[in-house]
Formats: structure tokens, sequence, C-alpha cells
């Protein structure tokens, strides 16, 4: 939704361009866009005080991805892993430069199969593409396994999006999913995610950030893994993943946001090379 409602802004002033957003809302979502894009003005208010912060973060945090994986393509990636994929669109987005390297969206069989529906009824929006739906249970298949059969090849090298997916996971399973990474990968691979602070950010406003996760916990969403910025490379060392790029709530504001808005100071993202 938040990409969708940002093509109703002038092109200078969205944070990410997304044509294929609005395709993949529900109908309920499709209904209530309208709306929402009415009430852009205040919500957009409400994001430069800094009371939420949260679409911003998330328009951020999709816009740097989005330049990592346009750099890695250019430094010669030869395969891409979108961790989660949910309705992500960047197969699409950047077929062209892809120039046919393979895309393997990892993801849940419901959620996969729904999105490879919507695609396939709008053939003349999608167009041809590299995706390799990759269909997992993660408490009970390997990732490697599930990526080999797709047509995976281990030891290439490869860009990794996770994207909106470690902070809802506990310690032993975002380490675990490091490793299988760092194994699979081949050198001078790179991995984008996010990662939440475990603090809900500095100030005042840490009490609502508190409130608003435990209002996402009550819809079955509870965040749960968090690490401060400065512990980051410790968690990336072990599977082989060194810093490459980290970007706090000030950075992301400052390279990506529009209108005055401000991204959560709770939330960050990193690059990692390795």
């Amino acid at each position: 939704m938040y990409r969708a409602l940002e093509m109703h802004r002038a092109p200078r002033e969205r944070i990410v361009t997304d044509r294929y957003a609005a395709t993949f809302l529900s109908p309920f979502g499709k209904a209530l866009r309208g709306p929402l894009a009415l009430a852009l003005p205040a919500l957009d208010l409400a994001e430069r005080n800094g009371t939420t912060g949260m679409s911003t973060y998330v328009l951020c945090r999709h816009r740097f991805i989005d330049d990592h994986l346009g750099r890695s393509l250019d430094e010669g990636a030869e395969q891409v892993v979108i961790l989660g994929a949910g309705y992500d669109s960047r197969a699409y987005r950047f077929a062209d430069q892809l120039a046919g390297r393979p895309v393997f969206e990892v993801d849940l069989a419901p959620l996969s199969r729904r999105k490879a529906a919507v695609v396939a009824a709008y053939p003349g929006l999608f167009g041809r593409s590299s995706v390799r739906r990759v269909e997992i249970d993660f408490r009970t298949q390997s990732l490697a396994e599930r990526l080999g059969e797709a047509g995976f090849l281990g030891g290439r090298r490869t860009f990794v999006a996770w994207e909106g997916v470690a902070p809802y996971l506990d310690a032993r399973a975002v380490e675990g999913t490091l490793a299988a990474l760092g194994e699979l990968c081949g050198p001078g691979s790179v991995l984008a995610m996010d990662l939440w602070d475990g603090a809900d950010g500095p100030g005042a406003l840490a009490a609502m950030r508190r409130l608003g996760a435990r209002t996402i916990a009550l819809v079955g969403e509870p965040v749960t893994f968090g690490i401060q910025p400065a512990a980051v490379a410790g968690l990336l060392a072990p599977a082989g993943f060194g810093l490459l790029d980290l970007a706090e709530s000030a950075e992301l504001t400052s390279r990506y946001a529009t209108l005055g808005r401000r991204s959560s100071e709770s939330t960050y993202v990193l690059a990692a090379r390795c």
C-alpha cells in the first residue's frame, strides 16, 4: 500500500516508484487506496513531526535495497534471491538491468501462488521475467534444498534481499538463515536486510513506538528480534559477511525522504558482502 500511494505523488516527490504495487492490493486495499491518497497531506504531517515515521521508513528501506541491487547487478551478480518475497516487484522493475538473470522469489506457498495468479492475470503489465518461485515451509524444509531444486547455483555471486522479515523471527532463525546464506553465496555476494534496534529508538517517542509494536502483535506479527546497530558486525561475521553499508534513521531520511518526511528511529537497514 505504501508503494501504491507513492504513485499519487509527482515523480520528484516519490521515494519509490512502483507501477506494479497497486495490482497486488486486495479488493479491500484497492477500495481503501483512494481515501488514503486524499489523506496523504495529513499522513505526511504526522511523518514530518516524527510521530511514527514507519511508512517513510518502509519506503526508504525499499529504496536502499533497490540501490544495492542495482549496484550489485552492475558489478556482476549472477542471480538474485528475495527471501519472504511477498508482493515484491523488483523482478519486473529491474527486468532490463537483470537481462535474464534469475530471480528466486522465496515464500510460503499460498502467498506465492496468489502473486503468480495476479501476474498471470496482467500479462501486458508484467511482461516476461526471469522469476523462479520457490515455495517453502521454513519449519520443515531446507532453504538450500528448495533453492537448488529451483536452479540456484551455489557458490556464485548473488544478491540477496531479506526485507521485512528478520525482526519477526527469533535469534536462532536469524542466525540460521545468515549461516545458510553464507554457505550458499559465492565471494562478492551482497545481502541487504532490515533490522529493529531492540529498544524502539531514543527519546520520548520510544514509548509510542513500543505501543505500535504491541498493536502489530495483536494481528499476529510480533516484533521479536532486535539488535543494536553497533552489534551488527558481530551478528554477520560468523556467516562470513562483512558490513558494507548501514543506514539508521537520520541517514535514511537524508538519502531518500521527501516532503520533510522522517524515517522511524527504531529501525535501520544494512548491506553486507561475503
